[in-house]
């Protein structure tokens, strides 16, 4: 298995990008491909404490580089010989079985969609974040790649979905939920009640294990596997969870702190603590998928560090070896004009 990865993407790269990926090279038993300036990287692998480069690593050199300033829509035509390009490029031709890169989401989603293709049948790739769940996690579809979609677009989602929590949550009948304000059919803007209408016939038609609206509070507590929305409400619902956990865990610090009692208690629930933290952090879980495109390609978070860089390219393994695309092209074809 060889993973490629965007060396020079993200806040904290070269450093940390190479960083992450000697660590999994050592710890997962495969291979990374790094692409970015060459000499930067070695520069980096060598103040690491390497003389050569770690079994399992290799480099490809870029001379140039995507950065936020950059169009996201025309990045990657523009730039050619930049990491994410040249990584994208390599993946479509085979020389890898996934990408990672912690650069430009925009850029990366329409370089993805651009170089290595959507998977037949697909309208709009989408953004695919797990998110921790008492179901052992739920995949968020879409967060944030498609702010305007339509009820079809919607419907799309759910089979990719489905075939994410199948493929690599390992849930064997995937529960199918539409993010709304209630849990009523007659409930939402008319995005909702289309979509809530095409799904229906795809539960009837024993496609899709639809359970109907979910409210935002119900994720966690495991109301389904797939939670479906447009990219725009997905994207509020993931910063919003985003802030809740960072104001809970600031806070819950401050009161286990206050007094000699408290401190005792905290030694006591030090644990189950470590355990929630660790559910809720991004360094943890890996990066987000890019859904409906032919190979698998993983965002990770912008601001990585190396931890975080070794946790995607393992997600990016498990993908890989899941196979997602191949299992949704067959869907596709059998739910005929989906």
């Amino acid at each position: 298995m060889k993973i490629i990865v965007d060396a020079m993407g993200g806040d904290n790269a070269p450093m940390e990008i190479v960083k992450g990926a000697i660590q999994a090279v050592e710890e997962l038993n495969t291979e990374v491909l790094l692409v970015g300036n060459t000499e930067a990287i070695l520069r980096c692998v060598q103040e690491l404490g390497h003389r050569n480069l770690p079994k399992g690593l290799e480099i490809a050199n870029a001379s140039d580089v995507v950065t936020m300033g950059d169009d996201p829509a025309r990045a990657v035509r523009d730039k050619r010989d930049s990491s994410m390009a040249v990584m994208l490029y390599k993946l479509r031709d085979g020389e890898g079985d996934a990408a990672v890169s912690a650069g430009s989401t925009g850029a990366l989603l329409s370089g993805a969609t651009l170089v290595v293709k959507r998977v037949r049948g697909i309208r709009r790739a989408a953004l695919a974040p797990i998110l921790p769940s008492q179901g052992g996690g739920c995949v968020l579809i879409d967060c944030g790649a498609n702010a305007e979609c339509s009820s079809e677009y919607l419907q799309q989602f759910a089979y990719m979905g489905s075939v994410l929590a199948r493929s690599y949550l390992g849930k064997e009948k995937p529960r199918v939920g539409l993010l709304n304000i209630g849990a009523e059919e007659s409930k939402g803007t008319e995005l909702q009640k289309e979509t809530y209408a095409l799904l229906m016939k795809d539960k009837e038609a024993g496609r899709l294990n639809f359970v109907g609206n979910v409210e935002a509070r119900d994720v966690f507590s495991g109301a389904c596997d797939v939670l479906v929305t447009d990219g725009f409400s997905g994207n509020v619902l993931l910063k919003g969870i985003e802030g809740t956990a960072l104001y809970m865990s600031a806070n819950l610090k401050q009161v286990f702190l206050k007094n000699g009692l408290s401190k005792l208690a905290a030694l006591l629930v030090k644990g189950g603590l470590r355990e929630f933290k660790k559910s809720m952090d991004y360094t943890e879980v890996g990066g987000t998928v890019f859904l409906g495109i032919q190979k698998p390609v993983v965002k990770a978070h912008g601001s990585c560090n190396a931890k975080a860089v070794c946790s995607a390219i393992r997600q990016a393994v498990k993908l890989a070896e899941a196979d997602p695309s191949a299992q949704l092209s067959a869907m596709l074809e059998e739910a005929q004009g989906v």
